[in-house]
């Protein structure tokens, strides 16, 4: 008799029994787990992942029970391992339950569904394009919901996927979320806007000795898209610092940048005219409309197509 046809406590039923059983699902979830994790990252076809996840029990639920993953834990592992044909089959056939909250068991808190900030820590442009696109059909509350997403205090700081764009110099993630509608003016658990996080790594890159070029230029970029979206005067705590090194500053980030993120002059007549372009494409045209723009060379590198 196979060990899932037994009674609950072996012959007589007893707790001994109970748990040897208990003892090899769970080793059995295991091995099934880590066969279902193989086979996402080495990009096996979609159709038989979906196989494996349908006839398999890969993990214990929260009452303790064996159970298949879900399309959102399924969509976990298709971003840590690029996998985008099958990240793109879960957000086209469950785009609701592919982008809710996974179990207890893959996530450290009760926040809303991770997929939107682990798509910006992997730098899975591509992905992260497909949901978007995803969420556009998502009532604007839930949209605002994933897309604001705080993190774990204690694990992401409590910061939301622009400050991991940011944190982790991902312009094209940060663009794309910003035509999406995320919020730039949310504060993670150090109280520190996406804005005020990029001018501490800023002012950290110009202090070091021998700082790389590449990162700068890609934080001065950040830069750029970020003052599309945010407002004259909104570098809040950090425009004390700014005024307190001022000519470290101005060299840093030039004398228009540094003046209006210091608030002593609303953006240059160029700028404001960018953020109107910008901001006028609403998030269902995001980032297709961007054809029709002419883009300064700034934004020309970026790719947001990706590979999806």
């Amino acid at each position: 008799m196979p060990w899932d046809a037994r009674p609950p406590g072996g012959a007589e039923g007893g707790p001994e029994g109970a748990g040897a059983a208990r003892a090899r699902a769970q080793k059995q979830c295991r091995k099934s787990s880590f066969a279902f994790y193989q086979a996402v990252r080495d990009r096996l076809p979609v159709w038989l992942l979906e196989d494996m996840r349908a006839s398999e029990a890969f993990h214990w639920d929260e009452r303790g029970r064996a159970a298949a993953y879900s399309p959102a834990e399924a969509l976990l592992y298709a971003l840590v391992h690029d996998h985008g044909a099958y990240a793109h089959y879960l957000l086209a056939t469950f785009p609701r339950r592919a982008l809710a909250a996974p179990a207890a068991g893959f996530r450290c808190c009760a926040a809303p569904g991770p997929h939107v900030a682990l798509a910006v820590r992997y730098n899975r442009v591509g992905i992260l394009r497909r949901i978007l696109r995803a969420l556009r059909d998502f009532p604007a509350d839930e949209r605002a919901r994933l897309l604001d997403r705080r993190g774990c205090a204690r694990v992401e700081g409590g910061g939301t996927a622009l400050h991991a764009a940011c944190e982790l110099a991902r312009p094209e993630c940060l663009f794309l979320l910003l035509g999406h509608g995320a919020s730039p003016g949310l504060r993670d658990a150090g109280g520190l806007t996406p804005l005020e996080l990029l001018l501490r790594q800023l002012g950290r890159d110009a202090g070091a000795a021998g700082a790389p070029g590449e990162p700068r230029r890609r934080r001065l970029l950040l830069l750029d898209l970020l003052a599309l979206y945010t407002p004259a005067g909104a570098a809040g705590p950090a425009r004390r610092e700014l005024l307190g090194d001022r000519p470290r500053w101005q060299r840093l980030l030039g004398e228009d940048t540094f003046r209006w993120l210091a608030g002593l002059a609303p953006p240059s007549l160029f700028a404001r005219a960018m953020q109107v372009l910008v901001t006028a494409i609403s998030p269902g045209r995001f980032p297709e409309a961007l054809d029709e723009l002419p883009l300064p060379p700034f934004l020309q590198p970026l790719d947001l197509s990706g590979q999806g």
